[in-house]
């Protein structure tokens, strides 16, 4: 790895080494937009293991060339002139959230009385400003945001994920067998916006595919994510009756790719939507579920949300066919499914 630092620091700055940054990691972070201000690093001291040379880091997702876009005419976004009238008005990009002011800031910006009630996902004034309220990080409702096709300005309230990544991330090798993580070189609020998942939407017949030609299906499964926040057998969008898309972040993706799992985490995704049209291809967003102090390992569960009381980690016949959790915390479930 130093060899890999050496070259990119000393010769990627020279003319005929083109080819190379175009596969070199750092050329790629040094790349993102917000590089000079939240910047990506890597670091291992661990040993002398790289970050796979076929892996590609990437700012946003890309489609697959059978995943079409949304028709420009089914594309739209809310009229509203400013933040304010976003939240007490009737913006259309909210018409999918239940009207409620019973979460704990109520009265934090002063409006009782107001035409509508508070419905933004975020606190939006108070030291808060831009945390998930604690109502939907309790939850795993999703997320509704103003967006690029919005006539309100990027400054509105309720364009967190809109926004992008506001933190400093770090990829660091673990010393305990889990191979890579993520850290944060500093302090991170509960409710806090980390980074989305990214990576190649596709469809589910060539996410299956792709488990099938994998050496190990189970690790095949860790980059897999499906978007199927929104399927339904009868909902009038043809896209979210049939079998959802999928992120696969396994050679392509940003460096959420690298965070890893716990039965005990500090982080939770959640599905957020843009434009109401593009719901089958919604955001994969991470947000704190409490406050992380600097250098903690960031991580999620793999499988958050779903039943286990009738795990089959408790059936010794089944647990030779199942993947080992190395999370480590008090209530680890010993396995990840």
């Amino acid at each position: 790895m130093e060899e890999a630092m050496r070259r990119h620091f000393f010769n990627h700055g020279e003319q005929g080494t083109e080819a190379e940054k175009k596969d070199c990691h750092w050329c790629q972070i040094r790349g993102f937009a917000t590089h000079s201000q939240f910047p990506i690093t890597i670091v291992n001291n661990v040993d002398d293991t790289m970050i796979q040379p076929n892996f590609r880091f990437m700012e946003r997702s890309i489609r697959a060339k059978d995943i079409e876009p949304t028709r420009k005419e089914f594309l739209s976004g809310c009229e509203c002139k400013n933040g304010r009238d976003c939240q007490y008005n009737t913006c259309t990009c909210l018409q999918d959230v239940d009207d409620d002011s019973t979460d704990e800031d109520e009265h934090e910006n002063g409006h009782e009385g107001s035409s509508r009630k508070k419905a933004y996902a975020y606190h939006t004034h108070s030291p808060k400003t831009g945390q998930l309220r604690s109502k939907v990080l309790a939850s795993r409702a999703p997320i509704y945001e103003c967006h690029e096709s919005c006539a309100c300005d990027r400054r509105c309230p309720n364009r967190v994920v809109e926004r992008g990544r506001k933190v400093p991330l770090q990829i660091f090798r673990t010393e305990n067998n889990r191979g890579w993580g993520v850290r944060c070189t500093v302090d991170i609020k509960k409710g806090q916006f980390i980074d989305k998942y990214m990576g190649e939407i596709i469809t589910e017949k060539e996410a299956n595919r792709r488990r099938a030609h994998s050496h190990f299906a189970q690790r095949k499964d860790v980059y897999l994510f499906a978007l199927d926040k929104f399927s339904d057998p009868e909902s009038y969008d043809e896209r979210l009756r049939g079998p959802p898309l999928e992120v696969d972040g396994e050679f392509v993706s940003g460096p959420t790719r690298f965070i890893n799992h716990s039965c005990d985490p500090n982080l939770r995704i959640f599905a957020r939507v843009g434009d109401h049209a593009d719901k089958h291809i919604h955001d994969l967003a991470f947000f704190a579920i409490r406050d992380i102090p600097r250098g903690e390992e960031l991580t999620f569960d793999y499988v958050d949300g779903v039943d286990d009381s009738d795990m089959d980690a408790l059936d010794p016949n089944k647990q030779k066919d199942m993947a080992r959790c190395l999370c480590g915390s008090k209530n680890c479930r010993g396995y990840l499914w």
